[in-house]
């Protein structure tokens, strides 16, 4: 049909009118988008350091506190211990105040009394050593600054310098750790002692 300014009129034929639809393929929601694998490879990579991140921290902390149950378990009497130690001193000075000629020649009576106070002294010294503490003695030894405490010299060249020769006060460990240096005299005048060996890191005193 032709109008009446001679332009033709194309609405009539739809075909003619409407612009050609072309097709594209539906993509999900979810769908990673073409060309993505890179990143998606990425994002993976990351969360797997995230994730062996975790786990490490979770057996560190693991770790750690299993050493401090077991710490707790050995040093948590610490301070009890250490009230104990003053009960131990008790008797060992009871003892040492009787000369060993006095308790030979000593009456029935005052032998019991004597012998009552060294089994409380082991009973004590044997309930210390279950629960971790136990009592040394550094005589003969090299001075070791760690695990005693010089209180005074004694002339005495027949010994290396430098050796305790007295105990005033024993010392006393609890598991790894010295919970009382020992009070020693030390000797002096002597040759002088050996260089002692390099510490490892687990010198201990018996």
């Amino acid at each position: 049909m032709t109008d009446p300014n001679g332009q033709n009129d194309n609405s009539a034929d739809p075909e003619q009118a409407a612009e050609p639809v072309i097709s594209k393929p539906y993509i999900m929601p979810d769908d990673p988008e073409p060309g993505s694998a890179e990143a998606l490879a990425r994002e993976v990579a990351e969360w797997r350091d995230k994730m062996l991140r975790t786990l490490a921290e979770m057996e560190n902390l693991r770790q750690r506190t299993k050493r401090e149950v077991a710490d707790s378990k050995v040093y948590g009497i610490t301070g009890f211990a250490r009230d104990v130690l003053d009960i131990a001193d008790s008797l060992q000075r009871a003892l040492d105040a009787v000369p060993v000629e006095t308790r030979e020649l000593a009456d029935p009576m005052l032998k019991t009394l004597i012998e009552g106070v060294v089994l409380t002294e082991r009973s004590l010294l044997s309930a210390l050593e279950k629960n971790g503490v136990r009592k040394f003695d550094p005589t003969g030894e090299k001075f070791n600054p760690n695990f005693q405490q010089a209180m005074y010299e004694v002339p005495d060249p027949s010994v290396p310098a430098g050796t305790v020769v007295q105990v005033v006060q024993a010392g006393y460990m609890i598991g790894e750790r010295i919970l009382r240096p020992a009070l020693v005299g030390v000797s002096k005048g002597g040759a002088k002692a050996a260089a002692p060996a390099p510490a490892n890191g687990n010198e201990r005193q018996s």
